[in-house]
Order: C-alpha cells, then sequence, then structure tokens
C-alpha cells in the first residue's frame, strides 16, 4: 500500500435462516459502520460490505468465521461482534486520520 491508496476494509457475513425468515443482521450492522468509516476517514478508507456467496467477496483465510473483517487484507476479527473501536483503531494505524467524531453505534455493534 502506497501513502496515496486508500486503505481497504472488508467485512463478510452471510444471512441467517430464522424459522420461516432470513435475517441479516450483520449487513444490517455493516451498512452503519460502513457509514461512520466513509464519514469518519473519508476517501482514506475504502470499505465494504460481502456475503459469503457474493462473486466479489474476498477469497478467506483458512479457519475464519464469520463475520471476518479484513483490513488492508489481513483478519482483524474473526466470529464475535463487528466492533467499531477495533476497526478504527485498525485504519489508524495504518495511517487514517479522523476528520469527524464518532457516533453512537445501533445496539449489537459492538
Amino acid at each position: 500500500m502506497t501513502a496515496n491508496e486508500p486503505i481497504r476494509v472488508d467485512i463478510v457475513g452471510a444471512p441467517a435462516a430464522c424459522g420461516t425468515e432470513v435475517k441479516d443482521r450483520w449487513r444490517e450492522v455493516s451498512g452503519w459502520i460502513v457509514d461512520q468509516l466513509r464519514r469518519r476517514y473519508g476517501r482514506a478508507v475504502l470499505v465494504g460490505y460481502h456475503d459469503l456467496l457474493d462473486a466479489d467477496c474476498p477469497p478467506l483465510p483458512p479457519d475464519v468465521q464469520l463475520p471476518l473483517v479484513l483490513v488492508s487484507g489481513r483478519v482483524l476479527s474473526s466470529g464475535g461482534k463487528l466492533n467499531m473501536p477495533a476497526i478504527s483503531r485498525a485504519v489508524e494505524a495504518l495511517g487514517a486520520t479522523r476528520s469527524v467524531p464518532p457516533a453512537t453505534p445501533p445496539a449489537g455493534a459492538g
């Protein structure tokens, strides 16, 4: 990654069948995280959500669990809750700077 390239954040999840319903909670929470990262870091961060079965889903390392968070291609978290503060720390450690203060996360966004 060069100084002008954005830091890539990929979140990989999958919908879950719950009785007769399909819930896509990871996509919902990821949408909030995507919005926050774009708002906070602007063009310094390129972020997206991928369904596990999407054609554009990044290659998965062995033995990972969903949801998976990759920052610049490296596993930040595997399984558990999506953690906005951990994602922010990871992108800031790679040189991104905040342009806007953090917002309050929705329930379940850890």
